[in-house]
C-alpha cells in the first residue's frame, strides 16, 4: 500500500523501544512501527469517511501503547492498535480556513510550542491545538483549557485536551453539584464570611464537628494548583486561609508554596509569553528546566524575576541567566565593541558566579576578538585570563597578565609556550622587556636547558655568568 499511495506525511517520535516512524499514505491511512532498527511497519484503523487528509495528528506514546489521535475538520479521532473512536465531537466552533496544529507534551515543554505560520497563511483564527497524553479516554471525563498566545499579528489560542488528571480531585470534589465535600463547606463559609452572614458559622461547625477543618484546608490549597483562573484561584486561597484561623499549629509551607507556584504559572501563562502550563506539568516539568525554556527564548527578564521571588541561590538563578544574557549580547553586530562590553558590566558587576572569560569565549567565536579581550579586563581570576589570550595568538598581553597574577606556574605557562610560537631571537627580545619572566626562564634553564642558559648570558653580555657557567660545565 505504500508504495503504491506513497507517503504523504511522516512523524518520528520516541517509545520505550527505541526510536519510531508514523506514516500518512495517499490512502489517508496510517502505518507506524515503533522501532525502527527491528522495523515491523503495523497498519493502523481506518478512520471511517476520511477522503482528505486530517488537517492534523499527533503521535502518542505511553506505557508501551502507541495511538495515533488526528482532527479531522471539528472533531477528534484515536487511533490504537485495534479501532478508530471519536473522542470529541465539534468541541470548539473552528471557523472556514483556520489552522490546526496537534503536538504532544514535549512540544510545549521545548523553546517554543507555537506552531511557525508558513508564508501566506491567510489570515483567519488559528487554534493551536496541545494534546497531553494520556489520551486514551478515562470514564469520559475530560478538561478543555484555552489560551491565547501571540500569533504573528493573528487571534490565536491554544486549547489543551486531555483527560482530567487524577490528582485534580480535590478540585472536582469542591465544584462538583451539591457538594458535601470539606472543602466545598469550607469555600461556602468564606463566601459567607465576606458577606457577614451568619451562615458562615454554620458551615464551620458543621466541618469542626466532623473533625475536617484540617482536610478541608489541605483540600482548597490543591484544588486551587488545578484552577486556571486567577479569581477562582485566590477565591480557593481565601477559603484555605480563612481555615487555617481555626486550627492550632497548622503548617503553613504548603499555602505558602501554593501561592508561589500559581504565581509563577500565572506569570508564564500570560498571553505575551505562551506557556501554558498546567500544575502537574510544571512540577514535573521542574523550576530549573523551566527556566533553561524561557532562557532559550531570551525571556531574561520574567526568568530573572522569577529566581529573586523564589530566592534561587544566585549561582543557580540569576548568575546563570545573566551569563546566558551576556553570551547572547556579545552577538548582536549593530553595537561597537565598547558600547556592548560596558552594558555586559554594568549589569553583570561582580555577581558571584559569572564567567566573564566564558562571555568573552563566545565573543572570540563569534569572530569579536577586541570584544573578547575588553571582555576580559572585567575577569578578576587571570586564571581564566590567560588560557584565552594565548589562543587568541595575544602571547605578549598573556604574558603580561600571567606576570601581574603573581603565579609563576601560569608564567612559566605562558614562557614556554612563546618559546614554541616564536622565533629565538624574537623569543629572547621578548623576555628582555619582562625582567621578571626572564628570571624565571633562567632559573628554568639552570635545570632543563643549559646550553640555551649559555645562549642567553651572550646575548646580554653577562661575562661574569658566562664565565661562571663555563667552570661549572668544567666541574660537570
Amino acid at each position: 500500500e505504500v508504495l503504491q499511495n506513497h507517503v504523504l506525511e511522516a512523524k518520528v517520535f520516541h517509545t520505550e523501544y527505541g526510536t519510531g516512524v508514523a506514516i500518512l499514505t495517499g490512502a489517508h491511512r496510517f502505518s507506524l512501527t515503533t522501532n525502527i532498527d527491528d522495523l515491523k511497519l503495523r497498519r493502523m484503523p481506518e478512520v471511517p469517511g476520511l477522503q482528505k487528509p486530517p488537517s492534523c495528528w499527533a503521535v502518542l506514546s505511553q506505557d508501551r501503547v502507541t495511538i495515533v489521535l488526528l482532527a479531522v475538520g471539528q472533531d477528534l479521532y484515536l487511533l490504537d492498535n485495534t479501532s478508530c473512536s471519536v473522542v470529541v465531537s465539534e468541541l470548539q466552533q473552528v471557523s472556514v480556513g483556520s489552522r490546526v496544529v496537534c503536538s504532544p507534551l514535549h512540544s510545549l515543554a521545548g523553546p517554543s510550542p507555537v506552531p511557525h505560520h508558513p508564508m501566506g497563511c491567510s489570515p483567519a483564527p488559528c487554534t493551536h491545538w496541545q494534546v497531553l497524553p494520556p489520551a486514551v479516554p478515562r470514564a469520559g471525563v475530560y478538561s478543555r483549557d484555552i489560551w491565547p498566545h501571540p500569533g504573528q499579528g493573528q487571534r490565536a489560542s491554544h486549547v489543551f485536551f486531555s483527560p482530567h488528571p487524577i490528582s485534580a480531585e480535590a478540585s472536582q470534589e469542591i465544584f462538583k453539584i451539591a457538594s458535601m465535600a470539606p472543602g466545598a463547606l469550607l469555600l461556602e463559609a468564606q463566601k459567607e464570611y465576606e458577606k457577614e452572614s451568619q451562615k458562615a458559622d454554620e458551615y464551620l461547625r458543621e466541618i469542626k464537628d466532623q473533625k475536617l477543618l484540617p482536610e478541608a484546608v489541605s483540600q482548597c490549597i490543591e484544588a486551587a494548583g488545578y484552577e486556571h483562573e486567577p479569581d477562582t484561584q485566590k477565591s480557593l486561597l481565601r477559603a484555605a486561609s480563612f481555615g487555617k484561623c481555626f486550627i492550632d499549629k497548622f503548617p503553613s509551607e504548603s499555602f505558602v508554596r501554593m501561592c508561589q507556584d500559581l504565581r509563577v504559572l500565572n506569570a508564564i501563562r500570560d498571553y505575551q509569553i505562551g506557556i501554558p502550563l498546567t500544575f502537574t506539568q510544571y512540577k514535573r516539568l521542574t523550576i530549573e528546566v523551566l527556566l533553561d525554556r524561557l532562557v532559550l527564548r531570551r525571556l531574561y527578564p520574567l526568568a530573572i524575576r522569577i529566581c529573586e521571588y523564589l530566592r534561587l541561590s544566585e549561582i543557580q538563578g540569576v548568575s546563570r541567566i545573566l551569563a546566558h544574557w551576556a553570551c547572547y549580547k556579545v552577538q548582536q553586530k549593530d553595537k561597537s565593541d565598547e558600547e556592548v562590553a560596558h552594558a555586559i558590566n554594568q549589569k553583570l558587576g561582580d555577581t558571584p558566579g559569572i564567567s566573564y572569560s566564558e562571555i568573552a569565549t563566545r565573543a572570540y567565536d563569534c569572530g569579536r576578538t577586541e570584544l573578547a579581550i575588553k571582555l576580559l579586563e572585567y575577569e578578576p581570576r587571570s586564571g581564566e585570563q590567560v588560557p584565552l589570550l594565548l589562543k587568541m595568538k595575544r602571547s605578549k598581553l598573556a604574558l603580561s597578565k600571567a606576570i601581574e597574577s603573581g603565579d609563576t606556574d601560569l608564567v612559566y605557562t605562558v614562557v614556554l609556550h612563546l618559546k614554541n610560537e616564536l622565533n629565538r631571537g624574537t623569543f629572547f627580545m621578548t623576555l628582555q622587556n619582562q625582567p621578571v619572566a626572564l628570571s624565571l626562564y633562567r632559573q628554568f634553564c639552570k635545570h632543563q636547558e643549559r646550553e640555551t642558559l649559555k645562549d642567553l648570558y651572550n646575548q646580554d653580555d653577562n661575562h661574569q655568568e658566562l664565565g661562571n657557567f663555563h667552570v661549572h660545565s668544567s666541574y660537570s
